[in-house]
C-alpha cells in the first residue's frame, strides 16, 4: 500500500477530496479570525481612551473623527454613544444617560456577533469531518469486496489492501475534526473573554460619557427657531 499523502488523495473516493477541503476551510478560518481577533482589546481601549479625552474637552466632533478613523472592530460602539447624544443634523432633545446606554448596549452585541463569526464552519467541520470518512471507509470496503465477487478470488489477503486504504479515509476524517475542535474551542473562549473585556470597557467608558454626553450635547445643539 502507497502511504503517500498526495497519493492516498489523488487515488481516493470523493470522500477524501471532501475532507481535504474541509481541512483547508477550517484553516482558512482560523487564519481569518486570528486576524480579525489580532489585538482587539487594546484598540479598543484605546480609542475608548482617545474618547473620553475628546469629551472632557468638550470636542464631540473630535470625537466622532476618532471613532471614524480607528480601525478597532469597537469604533461603531462608542459612535453610537455619539450619535445618540447628538444625531447629526437633527435638531432634538439631548438624550438622556439611559437612552445613550441602550444604544450602545445594542452597538455592543452587533459587535459580539462580529467577534464569534464564521466559528460555526470550525464548529460544522469538527461534527461531520468524521462522518465523511467513516462514510468513505464504508464505500471502499463494500468496493474491495466487489472486487472480490468480480475476480471470484477470496480471502482476507485479496481484500486487505482495500481495505486498509479505505480505513485511510476515517482516520483523515478523526485528524481534521480534531484539528477543527481544537481551534473552535480556542476560538470560543477566545471571543468570550473578548466580549467581557469590552463589556467591562462600555461600563467604564459610559460611567464617565454617560452623564457628560447630554450636557455636551445641549451646549452644542443649535437653537430651535421661535414658534411663528
Amino acid at each position: 500500500m502507497d502511504t503517500n499523502l498526495l497519493t492516498i488523495v489523488r487515488n481516493g473516493s470523493v470522500s477524501m477530496w471532501i475532507i481535504g477541503a474541509c481541512s483547508v476551510l477550517a484553516l482558512a478560518v482560523a487564519i481569518e479570525r486570528a486576524i480579525a481577533l489580532w489585538r482587539f482589546t487594546g484598540r479598543a481601549r484605546a480609542l475608548a481612551d482617545a474618547v473620553t479625552r475628546a469629551l472632557l474637552r468638550g470636542d464631540l466632533d473630535d470625537g466622532r473623527a476618532q471613532c471614524e478613523r480607528s480601525r478597532s472592530a469597537a469604533a461603531d460602539v462608542f459612535l453610537a454613544s455619539l450619535a445618540a447624544a447628538a444625531p447629526r443634523g437633527v435638531v432634538a432633545k439631548p438624550a438622556t444617560p439611559a437612552k445613550i446606554a441602550a444604544a450602545v448596549e445594542r452597538e455592543r452585541q452587533e459587535v459580539n456577533l462580529k467577534l464569534r463569526r464564521n466559528l460555526w464552519i470550525l464548529g460544522t467541520v469538527g461534527a461531520t469531518a468524521p462522518f465523511i470518512g467513516l462514510f468513505g471507509t464504508v464505500v471502499g470496503i463494500m468496493h474491495a469486496f466487489h472486487q472480490m465477487a468480480q475476480t471470484g478470488q477470496g480471502g482476507f489477503a485479496v481484500v486487505a489492501a482495500g481495505i486498509s486504504e479505505a480505513l485511510v479515509a476515517t482516520a483523515a476524517g478523526i485528524a481534521v475534526a480534531l484539528e477543527a475542535v481544537v481551534v473552535f474551542n480556542f476560538f470560543n473562549v477566545h471571543v468570550q473573554k473578548l466580549a467581557l473585556q469590552l463589556r467591562l470597557l462600555v461600563e467604564e467608558y459610559l460611567e464617565i460619557a454617560g452623564d457628560l454626553l447630554p450636557a455636551l450635547a445641549a451646549r452644542a445643539a443649535p437653537a430651535t427657531p421661535p414658534e411663528a
